[in-house]
């Protein structure tokens, strides 16, 4: 078991970074911090490069760590790499999902527009797994699915179902190719989505908060959709709407 005692220490500086977007995706690597996130990173331990675990904390009796790295600090070196103003003394290091394979074989899927707001994609991946969806691809234009607020807000989901980052128009181009029927979201050229039938295969596009999706994205659906509003608001938020739409596109 490796200990590191300083915040000096060029592994300890190597984790900082991983704070920036730029470094996550030059290591290839992401941090979460305290028991809840760590535990269900456990769930898919491929994933965990190693554990970080302050040596004033103890394991939870029930985890099984055997097969995962460790790396013993100090309290201070584990608030030097924290995000939060209250660490709990225990993070992970992971490894990014780089593989999109999973369009091959995904039947059910929620694809991103430039979603840029932290908290609703980190909502709508949380949804997304709840809802039994195979994938979320994450399109050009959202915020990086690997910021710490992101992975906060997905409550460990993000360890449970493929989120991946593609080109959307790609990503279309080949859930098509496999039968997956792809409906978007707009109040142009639309239906209400009570009308449709519920397919056996479907990608949902959502987007930015403002804009919606891009109309080069909206050119590739094969239908379009809308939630109707009955009282005096002009929108509903897209993580709110999001799962108003796959819960209804997936059926029971």
């Amino acid at each position: 078991m490796k200990r590191i005692d300083s915040v000096k220490n060029p592994q300890v500086k190597l984790w900082k970074k991983l704070h920036t977007k730029k470094e996550r995706d030059n290591q290839g690597l992401f941090l979460v911090e305290g028991f809840h996130l760590v535990e269900e990173a456990l769930n898919q331990r491929e994933m965990i490069k190693y554990l970080i675990l302050a040596d004033n904390v103890d394991i939870p009796s029930h985890w099984n760590v055997d097969t995962v790295e460790m790396i013993v600090v100090t309290p201070a070196v584990i608030k030097a790499i924290a995000d939060t103003e209250t660490p709990q003394g225990i993070a992970a290091v992971c490894y990014q999902n780089q593989s999109s394979s999973v369009l091959q074989t995904a039947r059910r899927l929620v694809l991103l527009d430039a979603v840029q707001d932290p908290g609703n994609v980190g909502t709508i991946i949380r949804t997304a797994e709840a809802a039994g969806i195979d994938a979320v691809i994450i399109g050009a234009g959202c915020v990086d699915v690997y910021n710490s607020k992101v992975i906060r807000s997905t409550q460990g989901a993000i360890f449970n179902l493929p989120v991946i980052k593609k080109d959307l128009i790609s990503a279309i181009k080949e859930l098509k190719e496999c039968g997956v029927s792809v409906y978007g979201t707009s109040l142009q050229n639309a239906s209400v989505y009570t009308e449709v039938e519920k397919p056996e295969a479907f990608a949902l596009i959502v987007g930015n908060e403002g804009q919606g999706v891009s109309s080069a994205v909206l050119n590739e659906t094969d239908h379009n959709l809308y939630i109707p509003i009955f009282g005096k608001s002009e929108s509903l938020n897209v993580a709110i709407a999001s799962a108003i739409l796959m819960y209804y596109l997936r059926g029971m």
